[in-house]
């Protein structure tokens, strides 16, 4: 489960640089905290399918670009 966590936050990670975004700014497209959205990043919590949702949303990524499958 960790390994699934950590590929998570990187590729999440990776689509905000990508598209030139700070973290509060994602954060507040998402509707999420940006202390939340941060530890997301960080690999230090999974976010929920909602939550996945929103952020590929907001980083107009697939959600095949965040999930490892």
């Amino acid at each position: 489960m960790a390994e699934l966590i950590i590929t998570v936050s990187r590729n999440i990670r990776r689509a905000r640089l990508a598209k030139h975004l700070t973290q509060v700014e994602v954060a507040s497209k998402a509707g999420v905290s940006t202390n939340h959205y941060a530890k997301i990043e960080r690999g230090e919590v999974m976010p929920t399918l909602t939550t996945l949702e929103s952020l590929a949303k907001c980083l107009h990524v697939k959600s095949s670009d965040i999930l490892p499958f």
